[in-house]
């Protein structure tokens, strides 16, 4: 029960971060939108009992990728910022979505070792040990070339904004 409810409250951030993403103006606002979605999608993850996926989900896509969209958003200087007083809808959500959070983190980190020991994936139970082995030793050159690949995007973007001085 407690997680169908779960479940329909993240399903529902995830909807209105997704269309807030939809209806926003400014490339900002909707990249920050977008960040509320994947954070949600991390929490259905964790709803999931996948908690690499999710983890993964946080520091990848809404950390490094979202950084990235709104590094490129402010270095191609998307609009001219408008000066708010804040946001009505994070001031009414915010509290209880940071109780929400910490509380999730708390049932997260307060579970017994042995249930986080190890990462379900399909049909396989592996260790998250043998996991990260595996990424940093037999998957190191695709992951070094993403990197390399993140680095000359960041540097196309720049070059692609470098404005002439006169």
């Amino acid at each position: 029960m407690l997680h169908t409810i779960l479940f329909l409250i993240f399903a529902g951030i995830c909807v209105a971060g997704a269309l807030n993403f939809l209806l926003q103006h400014h490339p900002v606002n909707s990249a920050l939108s977008l960040i509320v979605v994947m954070g949600a999608l991390a929490a259905l993850f964790l709803l999931l009992g996948a908690e690499f996926p999710a983890a993964v989900q946080v520091i990848v896509y809404a950390g490094a990728v979202m950084v990235l969209f709104v590094f490129v958003i402010m270095l191609l200087n998307a609009g001219v910022e408008e000066q708010t007083r804040g946001s009505r809808v994070a001031s009414i959500l915010g509290i209880p979505g940071l109780i929400v959070f910490f509380a999730l983190m708390y049932w997260t980190l307060s579970a017994p070792r042995s249930q986080m020991a190890s990462v379900h994936i399909g049909d396989y139970y592996v260790p998250t040990q043998a996991l990260g082995i595996a990424l940093f030793r037999e998957f190191l050159l695709p992951f070094e070339v993403t990197s390399v690949l993140i680095l000359i995007a960041i540097m196309g973007a720049v070059v692609l904004a470098r404005r002439e001085r006169h």
